[in-house]
């Protein structure tokens, strides 16, 4: 089958840094379904993995964690699929990824594909949809007020993959006050009209540009990017008692601000359930089966800004460049082999 992969981590200007290669197909096991992929999306964490991440065996590293494809065949113990279903999932961050023509995946964490998206549609949201969905009413519990906060939350980083459909999240789920920062006028246009009711600048410190919004100091704030850059102000602005969420990697974090507010520290990983098989695992796909639901519903939308033909190497190292410049908006998508 075919594949994209590489040997040797490191920059993405090589000429090897993502190769075309042909792979054996697998075979379904167990839990697991075999996926003819039709289309994938890229992340930051694909970026972050091939700089740095070798190999095993000295074989090929294969990366991807965002599919749309048709079940091609199931293992024994599958229940929830047969083949022929169109499906959506984020794979799992110790297995090989998704960049492939048939790829293997545990049911637990697959979702039926949204009716009314095209593959290249729906290919672009398994991984932030659950990345989103779990910061907000797993780790966060935005249900749950802040005494004497502002029913509000600010997402730092709003037009980037997960920013994008957390902003939508909230709005169709919650009853919250969505303040997000982006700072050229194309990624601002891009937040407002995915539903943010207040835009910031995030070049510009956030503390004054909240307390100037004059709705009080918000419940929750959710990082998605440049955390500590943005650390002081977060501390400054967020409302005593609150709850912060983070999902980027800074080298260091110093958290002992929050201490006299008595703010608490979320981090979110969306592949913690898979990585460590927890016992609620098959919440990922359950949770990918209400997106799909709000999307045929009309209450969210895809975030896909950008789809490339086909999945290839080439189109792939575009794809990373995009997003290593730090000037993507919503998600970059391949499709078709």
């Amino acid at each position: 089958m075919k594949a994209i992969g590489y040997r040797i981590p490191g920059a993405i200007d090589r000429d090897d840094a993502l190769e075309d290669i042909e792979l054996e197909r697998p075979r379904a096991s167990g839990r697991d379904i075999l996926v003819q992929v039709a289309a994938v999306a890229v992340n930051p964490v694909d970026t972050k993995v091939r700089r740095s991440a070798r190999p095993e065996d000295n074989g090929w590293k294969v990366l991807g964690w965002d599919a749309v494809g048709t079940v091609a065949e199931v293992g024994p113990d599958v229940t929830a699929f047969q083949p022929g279903d169109e499906v959506f999932y984020a794979g799992a961050l110790g297995r090989p990824g998704v960049n492939s023509e048939f790829h293997i995946v545990d049911e637990r964490i697959v979702g039926h594909k949204p009716k009314t998206l095209s593959n290249a549609e729906a290919a672009g949201l398994p991984l932030t949809a659950v990345t989103a969905w779990e910061m907000l009413f797993d780790r966060l519990d935005v249900r749950k007020p802040v005494p004497g906060a502002a029913n509000a939350i600010l997402i730092i980083g709003g037009a980037g993959g997960v920013g994008s459909i957390a902003i939508q999240l909230a709005r169709a789920l919650t009853d919250l006050t969505v303040i997000a920062t982006a700072s050229r006028p194309e990624t601002q246009a891009w937040v407002k009209d995915l539903g943010a009711h207040h835009v910031i600048d995030h070049s510009q410190p956030l503390a004054a540009q909240v307390e100037a919004l004059g709705i009080g100091a918000p419940a929750f704030v959710f990082s998605t990017t440049e955390t500590h850059r943005h650390l002081k102000e977060i501390i400054d602005l967020i409302a005593p008692q609150g709850r912060f969420g983070l999902i980027d990697d800074p080298d260091v974090l110093d958290v002992v601000g929050f201490k006299r507010k008595a703010v608490s520290i979320h981090w979110e990983l969306m592949f913690t359930r898979s990585l460590f098989e927890t016992p609620d695992m098959g919440e990922q796909g359950a949770l990918l089966n209400e997106v799909a639901k709000l999307i045929d519903d009309g209450r969210i939308r895809t975030t896909v800004t950008e789809v490339l033909k086909p999945i290839s190497a080439e189109n792939l190292r575009k794809a990373h460049a995009t997003i290593e410049s730090g000037r993507a908006k919503g998600k970059i998508v391949l499709e078709g082999f």
